[in-house]
This record gives structure tokens, C-alpha cells and sequence, in this order.
């Protein structure tokens, strides 16, 4: 007897169908890894969610690309509280807890936005070798922001400013290239490219994210690249403790024709950091396998 299931197709920070980043969502009970891996290829998404009871927290969740599981999807997280609304399982007010490989997160929905913690990352200014790094890019001190130096993260991201919103929507890179560094300097696997000058007044920042080496050349909307980008931007004092707490809006996506908005805030007395962002439901199908 064939199995069926319900799975959802959700475009994550994005009120507009077509736009911010797709993943798919379903319940992962009795499923094991290896099928939700195959389920997660055929969906073929960059990120697929999986739910299932947890005795750690409100839900154990877990997120596949088309080939591996990952340790931490911010889009994918969004898309999966927005599941849990549509199903009556979340609603404004509600905080609710995940049991994932990057620990135990809080989650939220308030006002109709959802909320992700994110881990707070350890960081330096990148003092490597940037020659080949620039030229797998396709980038030049020239279009560097002026006396900002790189950032890379204990997550292996490295974030490097662009002096202007033009020249980071020309940026196209090498990424074989990107794929070689990553394979020979494990601290570097994805590649964060920001600038202060944003298509909207009310946002702060815009942001590309290359990740190759995981299998996506260009990812559309990166939450879990926006949320430490405001940890970045305070570590080069470019943002207010102010700022941060009444949080900021980062886009990204719009180069792609996928644009997203991603809302990050951090909370001091706590001292965690989240996203929030909105989402819309695209496709409420079933998989028989």
C-alpha cells in the first residue's frame, strides 16, 4: 500500500508569491533520513523542513537541501511557523521551541510576523589571503567599501562590504572557483556580499550570499546570513546599540527577481538575536511514494 503525505511549497520573507526563498514544509514522523533526503531531491528546493515530536522541545525540526542535511536554515525555519499556523499549531502571541542540530531555538509569532533565533556567532576581521578569494568573486579592492575590513564568522561565513548597490548587482562570480577555496580553507564555505545602500529608504543594508560548496550557487533570501549580518555591522561599528534593538531591515533577493526582506533585532538583556519575516503558501499538495 502506497504512502501519502501532505507537503506544502511556502515562499519565506515574502507577502508576495513568486518572491523570497521556497521551501517545503511537511510532518516528519516515521520518516527516516534517508527518505526525508530523497523527499527533499524530489522537491528539489533549496531547503526542505521536516516536523516531528520531539521530547526536548515543542517539535524536533530538521532542514535538507537537495543532497545533505544542514545544521541551520533561516528561510526554511519561517516557512515551517507558517506551517504550523496554517495547521492551528502556532498563533500571534505564541512562542514555540525547535530541537535542531544548532541546539534548542526559540520561535515566535507576534503581530502576524514570525520570529527565529539565531545563534550568536563568534567573529574576527578576516587577515588571510584575499587575492584569490577577490578573483573567484570577481571583485577588486575597488569595490570594496572603503576602511571596512572582512568579517568571517566560527559558521565559516565570510562577509565583505561592496562600496555601492551597483556594483554588487554586477558581481558575478566563479563559482568552481569558490567551490576549490572552500575545499582547501574549510574555514570558508559560503561567501556574504553586503552593501549599506539599500533599494528601499526603510532597509539598512543589501545582501548577496554565494554557497557553492553546499550545492547553491546564489542563494535568494539567507536568514541565517541576515540575522549575524547585524552582529557584523556592530563589530564594525556601523550600527547603535539603539539600532539594534529596535531592529533593522536587510534585503536581499532582488537581483534574482526573488526580492525578500528580512527583519533582524537583537534582545540584550537575553542576549539572543532573531529574524522575522513573513511568509505565503504557494502549493498545498500531497506526495505518494
Amino acid at each position: 500500500m502506497k504512502n501519502k503525505m501532505e507537503i506544502y511549497h511556502i515562499d519565506a520573507f515574502t507577502k508576495e508569491p513568486f518572491c523570497g526563498n521556497s521551501a517545503g514544509v511537511t510532518f516528519g514522523d516515521n520518516l527516516g533520513d534517508e527518505l526525508k533526503q530523497k523527499i527533499a531531491k524530489e522537491m528539489n528546493l533549496a531547503e526542505t523542513a521536516f516536523l516531528s515530536k520531539s521530547g526536548k522541545a515543542d517539535f524536533r525540526l530538521q532542514w535538507f537541501t537537495p543532497t545533505v542535511e544542514v545544521k541551520l536554515c533561516g528561510h526554511a525555519t519561517i516557512a515551517s511557523l507558517h506551517f504550523l499556523k496554517e495547521h492551528s499549531l502556532l498563533k500571534n502571541g505564541q512562542t514555540i521551541t525547535f530541537d535542531t542540530r544548532s541546539g534548542i531555538l526559540k520561535c515566535k509569532m507576534e503581530d502576524d510576523k514570525y520570529f527565529m533565533q539565531i545563534p550568536i556567532y563568534s567573529m574576527q576581521n578576516y587577515e588571510g589571503e584575499t587575492k584569490e578569494i577577490f578573483s573567484a568573486l570577481g571583485i577588486t579592492e575597488a569595490n570594496l567599501a572603503e576602511n571596512i575590513p572582512p568579517v568571517l564568522l566560527e559558521n565559516t561565513n565570510l562577509y565583505i562590504c561592496i562600496k555601492n548597490l551597483e556594483e554588487l548587482k554586477n558581481i558575478s562570480p566563479d563559482f568552481k572557483d569558490l567551490v576549490k577555496i572552500s575545499e582547501q580553507n574549510k574555514k570558508i564555505s559560503g561567501f556574504a556580499l553586503f552593501t549599506l545602500q539599500t533599494i528601499e529608504d526603510s532597509s539598512f543594508a543589501h545582501s548577496r550570499y554565494f554557497v557553492p560548496y553546499w550545492g547553491v550557487d546564489e542563494d535568494p533570501v539567507t536568514g541565517s546570513v541576515n540575522g549575524p549580518l547585524l552582529m557584523v555591522l556592530k563589530h564594525l561599528n556601523l550600527v547603535t546599540d539603539e539600532q539594534m534593538t529596535n531592529g533593522l531591515v536587510f534585503e536581499q533577493g532582488d537581483f534574482m527577481d526573488r526580492s525578500g526582506r528580512v527583519g533582524v533585532k537583537f534582545f540584550p538583556l537575553e542576549n539572543e538575536l532573531y529574524i522575522l519575516g513573513d511568509a505565503v503558501t504557494v502549493i498545498k499538495g500531497e506526495m505518494t511514494f
